[in-house]
């Protein structure tokens, strides 16, 4: 059924509105808790269970990505994405009432498993009412979403703390869902999906992936800090990651409808991009998830002011997602812009390694912005190149097992370079207090409790030793950090160009059916497999229609 759909139409802007408020609500979530944590764990005496308020929101919103994409392509996108929302807006209710800790945990549980929904869903419906040829421009502003997100998260959650209470960041939501509930209501028309039986899901691949992600995430949040890297517990856990992940795997080669199918892997496009968006993610949140705290350090300014200063990233990828988006909706060319935009990442993260204590404040945020472009450039296009390489029916599905791929490369980033920084830094400090640059006593406050309000309260005599400390300990790591980008760069130079479709439609490309035929998916267990069938909906023997490989 072929579904023409203008860019202009009213009603998919109204849509576009809401679904851009479910993204905003989704990733301003990973962050607007950051700067309110002192405050929260003092309050709720659960300073030991620091972390697990973010780390649990993550974790649930990785877990449910593939799941979220695979059910929504079986059983249709809008009641899915209706119970998503519906399921972050009762986590939010959950937040604002929390009474201790363990509860606030718990709903961050419940908001992740909603929230991961919302960032999949909302990209997999804009594929389902704009044909990619016009979709270049929605996910510029997509990509948008993710830098406001990004520097306005921390910033809100520090004006709620600091105003109206922290539990505001949860009680926001609130109407922000009802939008976003209501938009999708009356606006995502979309046709029901006909089964003439319900589905088998494959709950023994969520079950195993839901095993995979949590114990990697374990690895990156405990290794280093609450266990050694060698220890017994971590290394455990790695050995029973890998296994997870192997018979995982193994799982969805036997299930009939697979959360990830492995047959994803043989279209070069989808197995390209996802690779280049694994190894930016790692480098890009590796390099962002420390540079508002260096900021603090260095420039000696308050957390608002460190979130303000990092505008010129923010800027950089709003500016380069928006007109890349653009271009390639007026072109139908897209191959250059994320190959492109890995060379800017990759020369931004050397450019950043290359800043000192003494560098002024608008070297460092010109670099940010340097950096900002460069992932502007690349990452919602690579979205755009897997949605454009498959048909409707497993759009969701592959866009958020790439999107999956990509979230699991920013927590090992995050983890592998606070991992590295940690040690460097401790190693620093430990040489300078040696070498008598640095007062025994000032080391010893600083190792443990390294934050940026003690390290600016101290005597500028061991303050400068210990901001040199820190800038040598971190920066050098961005440099390390651009071989990654390189990998990107090389797999996105094999991307084959595909035109990029011009209407909304469930019919093979023309070079692989003849005109008026549909595209039948069937996923046989060794792979999906499309066919060839009559446009008018008559019936035909599968043996009488020609296989497609997608």
């Amino acid at each position: 059924m072929t579904q023409p759909v203008s860019g202009k139409n009213r009603n998919i802007l109204f849509l576009f509105i809401g679904l851009m408020i479910t993204m905003l609500m989704a990733s301003l979530n990973q962050t607007v808790l950051s700067t309110a944590l002192p405050t929260i764990v003092g309050q709720l005496n659960g300073v030991e269970q620091m972390t697990w308020v973010i780390t649990a929101y993550i974790l649930a919103s990785t877990i449910v990505m593939p799941v979220y994409g695979r059910i929504s392509d079986l059983l249709g996108r809008k009641p899915v994405i209706l119970a998503a929302i519906g399921i972050f807006i009762v986590g939010s209710i959950v937040g604002g009432l929390a009474p201790n800790i363990d509860v606030l945990i718990a709903a961050r549980v419940l908001q992740g498993l909603g929230g991961g929904g919302l960032m999949i869903l909302s990209q997999a419906a804009i594929a389902d009412v704009v044909p990619a040829r016009d979709r270049g421009r929605y996910m510029g502003a997509i990509g948008a979403v993710f830098a406001v997100s990004s520097v306005a998260g921390p910033l809100l959650g520090g004006w709620l703390t600091d105003g109206p209470g922290w539990r505001w960041a949860f009680w926001v939501n609130i109407p922000l869902g009802a939008l976003a509930l209501a938009a999708c209501l009356v606006f995502l028309k979309l046709p029901a999906v006909e089964r003439t039986e319900r589905p088998k899901l494959d709950y023994l691949g969520m079950s195993l992936i839901a095993a995979a992600t949590t114990m990697l995430v374990l690895v990156c949040t405990w290794g280093g800090g609450q266990y050694a890297w060698g220890s017994p517990q971590i290394i455990g856990l790695i050995v029973a990651t890998v296994a997870a992940a192997a018979a995982f795997c193994w799982a969805e080669t036997r299930a009939e409808n697979p959360v990830i199918p492995l047959a994803l892997f043989t279209d070069r496009n989808f197995t390209l991009s996802t690779i280049a968006a694994l190894m930016i993610g790692v480098a890009m949140f590796g390099a962002l998830g420390y540079m508002p705290t260096y900021i603090q350090m260095v420039t000696h300014v308050t957390a608002t002011h460190a979130g303000l200063l990092m505008i010129p990233m923010m800027g950089g990828l709003l500016v380069a997602s928006i007109g890349s988006g653009r271009v390639v909706s007026a072109t139908g060319k897209y191959k250059a812009f994320p190959i492109v935009g890995s060379v800017i990442i990759a020369v931004g993260l050397g450019l950043l390694s290359t800043l000192r204590v003494e560098s002024p404040t608008w070297q460092m945020c010109t670099y940010l912005a340097v950096l900002g472009v460069g992932i502007g450039l690349a990452l919602q296009i690579l979205t755009l190149i897997v949605q454009n390489s498959f048909p409707l029916r497993i759009v969701g599905t592959a866009t958020a097992s790439m999107n999956y791929f990509r979230q699991v490369g920013a927590t090992l980033g995050s983890a592998i370079v606070g991992s590295i920084f940690t040690s460097r830094l401790v190693d620093a400090i430990m040489g300078r207090m040696a070498s008598g640059e640095l007062p025994a006593e000032g080391g010893e406050s600083t190792l443990k409790q390294l934050t940026p309000s003690v390290v600016n309260g101290l005597p500028e005599a061991v303050r400068q030793p210990i901001i040199h400390a820190y800038n040598g300990a971190l920066l050098p790591i961005f440099l390390c950090l651009v071989p990654l980008a390189v990998i990107a760069l090389i797999a996105l130079l094999f991307i084959e160009p595909k035109p990029l479709a011009t209407s909304v439609q469930k019919e093979a490309p023309a070079e692989s059916l003849a005109e008026g035929q549909l595209l039948e998916m069937v996923d046989d267990g060794d792979g999906i497999t499309a066919f060839g069938g009559p446009a008018t909906g008559a019936s035909a023997d599968d043996g009488a229609r020609e296989p497609v490989r997608v």
